[in-house]
Order: C-alpha cells, then structure tokens, then sequence
C-alpha cells in the first residue's frame, strides 16, 4: 500500500525526468548565505532536506519528499589567476553549461568537452561528471563545503572528495553540502587533450591531440544533441536522466567468462568495446544494453517509459510516467544485461524514496 503524500509542490517541475511526487515544504536559496541558512535552520529543527540543483542526475518517488527541498539557485561566476594560472570559480548553483560557455567565451578551454551537460555546477564533484573523455576531476582545484555537523564552512581538495569514476566521498552521503566549486582553466582558448575517439574523428585530429575550445564546445553540443542529450522541452528523448547506467568495470579474472558469453551470443568474431580501467576492463553499458535485446525505443510507442529512441543508455519519460514506470523499466534492462553477459550494471543518478533493489 502506498504510504500518503506529504503536501506541498509536486518535484517532478524540479527534475529533468519531469518524475517525483510532492515535498512537505520547498524553500529557494538564491545565494550562498541563503543555503547555509536553509540548511542550517532545517538541521536545527530535525527537518529532513531534499537539496535540487538542476534535477537532472535524481529519481524521485511518486510518494515525494517527506521534509523540506531546497531549491539551490545561488549563481554567480568569478574568473582569477594564481601561480597555477587561471582559474574559475562558481556557485553551486550556477548553471553547469553556462559556465562551460561562459570560460570558452573569455578565451579559456579545459571544460569545453563537458558542454551540454544539464545541471548545477555543485553537483558536478559530487559525480565526478564526465564525458568525451574529460571529468571532473582532471580540471577541479577545490570546492567550497558546509559541514553539517559543526556547522563550518571550508575550502576542501580534490584529494579530499575521493574522486572516482562517477562517484566521490560526498555522493550518497549528506554530511556536507558543495557551495562552490572552482577549476583551473587553459590559456589561448586551448581545449584539454581530445581523448574520446567519436569526438576526434568529428573534429577530425589525432587522438591525444588539442583543439580550439570553442570548436570543440561546438563538436560536443552537436555530438550530444544527436543523442537526444541536451535538453529541450519539446523533444521527449531528452527527459531523463542522462545516462541511467554507469559503464561496467569487469575485473581481469571475471573477464574471460563475460566474453565468452558474448561470443556465444554474437560470435566469435564479435569486437567487444573495451577500455582500460582502475581494477579491470570498463566495458559499454549502451553496446551491452542493446545486444541484450534492448533496442532504441523499448519497449514500444505505448510505454509510458522508454529508452531514448536515439541513445539506449537513456531511460525517457514520455509525458504521462509514473516514477514506478521507470524503476520498473530499470529492473528490465539491468536483469536482462545480466542474464545475458553476466554483467552487473549499476545506475548513476540519486535515488530519493525509491530504489531499484
């Protein structure tokens, strides 16, 4: 039996999945100070919060938020030098792709391989965002963090975030909220080293290789958009979650049996993505998803809930979703994965009063 919704705003306007039931309360923080003080005040009190940035890496129940969402919408965006050299600094809500174009149009690169990607800059960290073959933590200098135990507010290292593939010591936990981040930037409009082989060959250089940032910023918009990975209200493959499933690290011992069962499935010939990685192999989790059956569009144009009918790694609410709709659609293409390869996919948004186990 469902338990009752709290009253108060649904969340799903929140979300870039457009999914989630109410919260109890909602309070907006338009600056830094205001979302100490949202947080502090609701501590103090024994209410539980919610924080949203741009919703775009959060499932939330159909049964909402039993405490108080606080809407993160501080936004402000300093560019510096030290003997580093240059740097930017944003508040954590600013929003992430205008402070990717704001550094690519002051003559910077560094960012521009992360253009497009919906959210709050503050989240970034927190996942350790990244794509086309640049994250995070290969251009963050620090994050400013408010310790909800004592209250203290500190600049912290990236040493100290434990950044990881997708994950940090602050993702899952809330004993700290990001207020600030800042990155070091790249002088003479220079993108970081072009790493991701799609991308190199659209922009057509080597590998490896350097590139305007503004180019590249282009490259990269365009890349995504043709996967229905920027958002824009009228097009339903882009409410989601971006990519629902993080890409599978096999270790060198579990290696040899998950090809083997993809050979027996698609033949021995067949050439299976592979890209080396902390602890083992990183494998496709959109090239599994799809030779597991699970095709672009699954399971039909009736489904409240489907892949992208342009990217199979995207999970998109086709206008009338429950947040059910989607877990259960989770569940599917996770235990087909494995029960075809053996391979374990494991999501990488936020779960709030829901969960795929």
């Amino acid at each position: 039996m469902s338990t009752p919704q709290p009253p108060g705003p649904r969340l799903a306007e929140f979300t870039t999945l457009r999914l989630g039931g109410p919260a109890r309360s909602l309070r907006r923080a338009e600056s830094t100070d205001e979302l100490v003080a949202a947080v502090t005040e609701c501590d103090r009190a024994g209410e539980p919060v919610l924080l949203i940035g741009g919703g775009s890496n959060l499932v939330i129940g159909d049964d909402g938020f039993a405490g108080t969402a606080v809407l993160v919408a501080s936004s402000d965006i300093e560019f510096g030098r030290d003997d580093d050299g240059a740097h930017v600094t944003a508040a954590a809500g600013t929003d992430w792709d205008a402070l990717v174009a704001a550094t690519v149009e002051a003559g910077f690169g560094g960012l521009e391989c992360l253009s497009g990607i919906p959210g709050a800059a503050g989240t970034t960290p927190v996942q350790n965002v990244g794509a086309y073959g640049v994250e995070v933590a290969d251009m963050l200098r620090g994050a400013a963090v408010l310790d909800r135990s004592t209250g203290d507010v500190s600049w912290v290292a990236p040493s100290w975030l434990e950044l990881g593939y997708r994950t940090s010591r602050l993702k899952g936990r809330d004993g700290h909220v990001v207020l600030a981040v800042s990155f070091r930037l790249n002088d003479g409009a220079v993108s970081a080293p072009i790493r991701y082989r799609e991308l190199a060959g659209a922009l057509g250089v080597d590998e490896g290789s350097a590139a305007p940032a503004a180019r590249v910023r282009e490259h990269v918009l365009a890349l995504r958009a043709s996967k229905g990975m920027v958002l824009d209200a009228a097009d339903h493959d882009t409410w989601s979650a971006g990519s629902f499933f993080t890409n599978p690290i096999v270790g060198d011992d579990a290696l040899p049996a998950v090809l083997g069962r993809i050979a027996d499935r698609l033949g021995a010939d067949v050439r299976v993505p592979q890209f080396p990685a902390d602890g083992g192999v990183k494998l496709s989790a959109g090239w599994l998803i799809e030779r597991a059956g699970f095709t672009r569009g699954f399971p039909g144009d009736d489904a409240p809930v489907r892949l992208s009918t342009k990217h199979t790694l995207a999970l998109t609410n086709r206008g009338e979703a429950r947040t059910a709709d989607l877990i259960a659609l989770a569940r599917t293409v996770r235990d087909g994965v494995r029960d075809a390869f053996g391979v374990a996919l494991h999501p990488e948004p936020v779960f709030v009063g829901c969960s795929l186990d």
